[in-house]
């Protein structure tokens, strides 16, 4: 190895180096910022020693420089725009396209080098096989997978499990035909078999997704994640680029623990999360009560009351949250209780919203303070102490119901709402949750229920609260 080789190499061993360290950055809300700033001058020096190997090598010509430059422009004018514009309620949507376009560039790199080997002599044989064949596999599912994704999300797909009789046939079909494809191009080289091995990861990927309900969105997009560092990281093989495989095994791994993590917080293993079909999706408008169970409806000047003369209070964001776009209002609310000496936290279930982190990162953009935020062990035991629990648009991981057997969420953790001395549940129906089931909580005697879109619920809490204390 020369001594320009040997530069290269440890150069990417810094870029590595950054990936780490921005990874372990994010592990805390406070230095998560400072992660991503760290990560991203890791990316920076990976592309721009690679084009100085490029340059280098000569592998480039005119024409292929032609098609980086424009490819690079187009991709970061698109990735700025799209960061820079999506809403935070469309950002579990972005974050699925993203895998979408990882998942697929990596399997398009192995699609390149399986078609470039085939003319040598020998086709493409050994090691290097696995590693193509796993790529394509695997990016390919997370491509279609992850547009499937987004568009539950976003609404152009149903949210609840689409499911037709054979279905499961047909994914466990796709999958023999994919393993059994790949295992014959380890010995064959064959255009036609990896035409084959590409069309039915693709509809695999479709399949796996389609039968998943809304309520385990969030699992779904970080296993997506999962599956695009992993294909990243059989790219690296692919390519021989140090910082493919230590990125892609970085995403990969950090992704599956956060999946794992994920389905424990809901109490469902990964095979009966993507078999299953939980969840109905945020469309559904079940009723919440029945029988002689009696509903209490509040304003906000009852709301007020509560708020301005308690001790503690423990804010429970949820999805209606975000959809309200009421972050601001609800950082405004409790900088105001605060501000009257009252001890204010935020409770964040694992998996609160349709990302994990969603509501961290909303009330980070409204500027809430990090310590503010308690996970879910850590606020569980304060909620006795709180004399009022304000529920702001989250539904299943309120749910007492997950107590009992025999319900949709039985045994996923929750949040002990129901502890606290007096509730609010800010709301704009009695629409039922992700699960689609009542939820038992708003029929609690110490329930009061707030009836608005969130943001003007918070906004009209905090002026009566002003109006109250003034």
């Amino acid at each position: 190895m020369d001594s320009f080789t040997t530069n290269i190499q440890l150069v990417y061993v810094l870029a590595a180096a950054c990936f780490v360290v921005g990874l372990h950055l994010m592990n805390s809300p406070g230095t998560a910022r400072r992660g991503n700033q760290v990560s991203i001058a890791g990316m920076a020096i990976a592309i721009v020693i690679t084009l100085v190997l490029l340059i280098h090598d000569g592998a480039v010509t005119g024409v292929g420089w032609t098609v980086l430059i424009v490819g690079a422009l187009l991709g970061s004018v698109a990735g700025l725009y799209s960061a820079r514009t999506v809403q935070m309620t469309a950002m579990p949507q972005l974050v699925s396209m993203f895998n979408a376009v990882g998942g697929g560039a990596a399997a398009l790199v192995a699609i390149y080098e399986y078609i470039h080997d085939e003319s040598t002599p020998g086709g493409v044989l050994g090691t290097t096989s696995v590693f193509t064949v796993l790529d394509v596999i695997i990016g390919s599912v997370t491509f279609t997978g992850s547009l499937i994704a987004a568009g539950k999300l976003q609404g152009l797909i149903s949210g609840s499990p689409i499911v037709f009789k054979g279905g499961r046939a047909l994914n466990v079909a796709l999958a023999v035909i994919a393993l059994g494809t790949g295992a014959f191009m380890f010995t064959t080289a064959s255009l036609p078999a990896l035409l084959i091995l590409v069309l039915a990861s693709l509809a695999f990927g479709v399949m796996m997704v389609l039968p998943i309900g809304g309520a385990d969105m969030p699992v779904v997009i970080s296993l997506l994640n999962a599956f695009t560092g992993t294909a990243v990281a059989m790219a690296g093989f692919v390519v021989g680029n140090w910082a493919l495989i230590v990125a892609g095994a970085l995403v990969g791994a950090s992704g599956g623990i956060l999946t794992k993590l994920m389905a424990d917080a809901m109490n469902r293993s990964l095979a009966n999360i993507i078999v299953g079909g939980f969840g109905t999706g945020d469309t559904a408008v079940a009723a919440a009560v029945s029988g002689d169970a009696q509903v209490r409806s509040i304003a906000a000047d009852d709301a007020a009351i509560q708020l301005a003369y308690a001790s503690k209070v423990i804010i429970v964001p949820g999805y209606g949250l975000a959809a309200a776009q009421a972050q601001h209002a609800c950082a405004e609310l409790g900088s105001l209780l605060e501000s009257r000496g009252i001890e204010v936290s935020y409770a964040i279930h694992p998996v609160a919203g349709r990302m994990p982190g969603h509501m961290n990162v909303l009330l980070a953009e409204a500027n809430v303070p990090y310590p503010l935020l308690k996970e879910m062990d850590e606020i569980n035991p304060e909620f006795a102490r709180a004399d009022v629990a304000l529920v702001i648009g989250a539904n299943d991981v309120t749910n007492p119901a997950a107590r009992r057997a025999g319900t949709a969420i039985s045994g996923m953790p929750i949040l002990d709402v129901d502890q606290a001395k007096s509730i609010i549940v800010v709301k704009r129906s009695m629409g039922s949750g992700y699960a689609g089931i009542d939820n038992e909580l708003y029929v609690n005697p110490k329930t009061s229920m707030y009836f608005a879109d969130a943001k003007k619920a918070l906004t009209e809490m905090t002026a009566a609260v002003k109006t109250l204390v003034a």
